[in-house]
């Protein structure tokens, strides 16, 4: 294989490319740098800059708290409020930007070929899935050139700036390698470490979207990667996306030869795109230019070039090419391993990508209060009659926040959640079309709904209290501020610190505020996401409308004979528990899976119709999961309150996946709860 031949011809190639994309944009490149000049922070259209704002609050990378403080003073049009947000990601990063950027960079490995007794840096690679690799192609252009690779994990420095350790890997491409030219990418599988761990477990690895958000014009990138074959460097948000093509995004940041098939990332370390080349200054007749001025000659090295920016292939197009490529069964099973946000938990089916809202439009997670009730009637989903052997069940039951969304789209989340753990756990994955899937967001919403006299737009509750702003009305208010007061005091607040004066309304607002920062301060899940899961808890409880509502919709839904393996989160925890009394007599519960579930505070559990905290006896086993930084799941363990037999799994999820379902279910003693029984229909 000619290692320094044909991959410097391809990068050569790659980049003359990129030059041209950049000549054929320098109109719009050269707006966006008069905006920039006049002060415009964010010189991008207002539909992407919206849609940034909704996933920066949805994703709690800017706390919702602190936007709504940012823009409480003033009245702000939508843009000028999203842009706000921007304002706020982009000046001030939380203290976990360092560890989390850290983590990030443990998921990059350098890539070397071995060549006549040689052993030559050739690239960077990045783990994407528990056993996938992402370079360029003109890095490992085929599965041949592969086969005489291996990677460097931790080929960095120590915290004393000495040489650290490596890590070495082999790639297995003849278990999967996908490849393409015009995007410059490389897929390839990676072999276990010695002691059989996939490296996805050791050293972690990156959850691709192929959703819209992830940045805008003007915002900055970092570039993880082994620039000229060196130890692991890093190029930190001295830099800023430009243009932003169909398949392509030019930034400026500070690369070199070697740093092929580093990730991009935003500020919030997601993967935005797959670095792949500079882009060379050009003369008036496109000859390439040296840093000295001259005309670059072909033995001058790619050192000596000037270069004026840089391009990387956008993640966004990179799944969707994916989810198009042939594959058979278990190479399509080892896309899916990628997660739910990659979109390519079916094959053949391309990623969606959410579409952009309007101006106007307020993100979802910044409105506490649910969206207006849609004409779209979405119903449940049946599995296929064969599904299990036909006599054994799988439901997912969601929680709160759900309304509007696509049941299937969710049916696949959470089976390629589920299917990401049962790889992990050695257990054969699940068809999510074998899954049962009630769906009573709609249903939910228009309950809590109906309690709002005068529903209030998202600019008025910003002049509020989180906790006030929040609140339900009628009935459902005392349960409401009795669940938060519960929750703050399981998470170790001080009863001094529970003194107050202040008023409102009768109630004090002053001690349910302090009660919900507590709470936030002490979890990983924001004051916004805590307060309204609360609330649809309170509305659920305290409204026998809305119960029977919802539990009539699940129940339109579910098998009405038969073994029953019922995986539950959050408020659908709840519900969840309540249904198991209304079951047919004809279906036994060989399991119930509880997740981020708040059933261990005494104000839920004594409204349960179940009569209190009692296992039900039709039940056969039960697995209550929950992570100690899950605000939801604040009174868990279970096994303390409840009677009965039961099993607490503790879990550690991400730091912004804390409450998050799919988080949940890739831990593998969880999954595998799940698959040993549905394994054995």
């Amino acid at each position: 294989m000619a290692v320094t031949g044909s991959p410097r011809a391809e990068r050569l190639k790659q980049a003359e490319a990129a030059a041209e994309r950049y000549r054929r944009t320098s109109t719009e490149r050269h707006n966006v740098e008069r905006q920039l000049d006049a002060g415009v922070n964010f010189p991008d259209s207002p539909e992407a800059i919206a849609v940034r704002a909704a996933r920066l609050l949805d994703r709690q990378a800017v706390s919702a708290a602190a936007a709504v403080e940012s823009i409480r003073e003033e009245q702000l049009t939508a843009p000028a409020a999203y842009e706000r947000i921007l304002g706020l990601s982009k000046e001030l990063q939380a203290w976990s930007f360092l560890p989390r950027g850290a983590r990030a960079a443990c998921t990059v490995a350098r890539i070397s070929a071995r060549e006549n007794g040689r052993e030559l840096p050739i690239g960077t690679g990045f783990l994407v899935s528990p056993r996938l690799l992402m370079t360029n192609h003109h890095v490992l252009p085929d599965a041949a050139s592969a086969q005489q690779c291996f990677l460097e994990f931790d080929a960095q420095v120590t915290i004393d700036n000495t040489p650290g350790v490596s890590t070495r890997l082999e790639l297995d491409p003849g278990a999967f390698f996908v490849a393409d030219e015009r995007l410059d990418v490389a897929l390839v599988l990676v072999r276990p470490a010695s002691d059989n761990q996939p490296p996805g477990d050791v050293f972690g690895w990156n959850r691709l979207s192929a959703q819209l958000g992830k940045l805008v014009i003007g915002e900055p990138v970092n570039v993880i990667g082994h620039p000229m074959g060196r130890l692991k460097e890093i190029a930190v948000r001295d830099n800023a996306l430009q243009v932003r093509l169909d398949d392509f995004l030019h930034y400026r940041t500070d690369t070199e030869p070697g740093s092929s098939g580093s990730p991009v990332f935003n500020d919030q370390w997601e993967v935005v795109a797959l670095h792949h080349s500079g882009v060379p200054e050009k003369d008036e007749q496109g000859r390439t230019l040296r840093k000295d001025g001259k005309v670059w000659q072909p033995g001058d090295g790619d050192d000596a070039t000037a270069w004026v920016a840089n391009e990387g292939v956008r993640i966004s197009s990179i799944l969707k090419h994916l989810a198009t490529v042939p594959l058979d069964p278990a190479r399509r099973a080892l896309l899916a391993e990628m997660g739910p946000d990659s979109g390519l938990q079916e094959a053949g089916a391309a990623p969606q990508t959410a579409p952009l809202p309007s101006v106007g439009a307020i993100p979802a997670t910044a409105a506490p209060r649910p969206a207006r009730e849609t004409t779209v009637a979405r119903a449940g989903l049946r599995p296929r009659e064969t599904a299990f052997g036909g006599s054994r069940h799988l439901v997912f039951l969601h929680g709160r926040s759900q309304q509007g969304k696509d049941p299937e789209k969710l049916r696949r989340d959470w089976s390629a959640g589920l299917n990401h753990g049962l790889t992990r756990a050695g257990i054969a994955p699940i068809d999510p079309a074998d899954a049962w899937f009630p769906y009573y967001g709609d249903t939910l919403v228009r309950g809590v709904h109906q309690q709002e006299a005068v529903p209030r737009p998202f600019v008025e509750m910003t002049a509020g209290l989180v906790a006030e702003a929040c609140a339900p009305a009628g009935p459902a208010r005392g349960t409401y501020e009795q669940l938060i007061a519960e929750a703050a005091a399981n998470a170790g607040m001080p009863r001094e610190s529970e003194l107050a004066t202040e008023r409102f309304g009768g109630s004090v607002v002053g001690v349910l505020q302090r009660q919900l920062s507590w709470l936030a301060a002490k979890t990983d899940v924001d004051e916004w996401v805590i307060a309204t899961v609360l609330r649809d808890v309170a509305a659920y409880l305290d409204d026998p409308e809305v119960r029977d509502a919802v539990l009539d919709t699940v129940l339109a839904s579910m098998p009405t004979s038969g073994e029953l393996v019922l995986v539950t989160h959050s408020l659908g925890t709840v519900v969840g528990m309540d249904l198991i009394t209304r079951l047919a007599p004809e279906v036994d519960i060989a399991l119930l899976v509880t997740a981020g579930s708040p059933l261990g505070l005494d104000t839920v559990h004594r409204r349960l119709l179940l009569g209190g905290p009692k296992r039900p006896e039709r039940m056969s086993r039960w697995v209550n999961a929950w992570c100690p930084t899950d605000a939801v799941a604040i009174g868990c363990p279970l096994g303390g309150s409840w009677k009965g037999e039961l099993t607490d799994l503790a879990v550690a999820n991400a730091r912004d996946r804390a409450h998050n379902i799919e988080e949940y279910l890739t831990h593998p003693e969880v999954a595998a709860a799940i698959g040993h029984i549905i394994g054995a229909a």
